[in-house]
């Protein structure tokens, strides 16, 4: 007999955004991602907008300064799935630089944002793409 794999239920509703590689890209992406949770029913400064933003800028950062390529955007995806999950996706150009959650040691000045997405994601990880790489986490909300 087969094991049972459990089916996603209740309603996806996405939202997707193409964003300039650039700081202020980043900064839209953090916005735009509050203004969608809002929408979603989790007002700004709840638990779940608050959440989703600092991902966001994690994300949306790393891209901006490690997965720029000339003339290529980054993308931002927001999945609901009713009623308590919320999927976060960043895609950038770069496959080859993978985010790492260590830094580089104890006085180092960066490395310690992926620290922030585990501490809010109930999961997250990296999928490979055709071209590049999307970063994902998962909240439950």
């Amino acid at each position: 007999m087969k094991p049972q794999i459990p089916t996603p239920t209740g309603e996806l509703t996405a939202f997707r955004q193409l964003l300039s590689p650039t700081p202020r890209g980043a900064r839209l992406a953090r916005r735009l991602t509050v203004h969608q949770v809002d929408a979603w029913g989790f007002p700004q400064g709840s638990d779940a907008s608050e959440a989703a933003a600092h991902i966001v800028a994690e994300f949306a950062a790393n891209a901006v300064t490690h997965g720029r390529v000339s003339g290529r955007d980054f993308e931002l995806r927001l999945l609901r799935r009713e009623p308590d999950t919320l999927r976060i996706e960043v895609a950038d150009a770069r496959g080859d630089l993978l985010p790492r959650s260590q830094p580089d040691g104890a006085e180092a000045e960066s490395g310690r944002g992926l620290w922030l997405v585990e501490a809010f994601a109930t999961a997250w990880g990296v999928t490979e793409r055709e071209v590049g790489k999307t970063v994902w986490a998962e909240l439950t909300v």
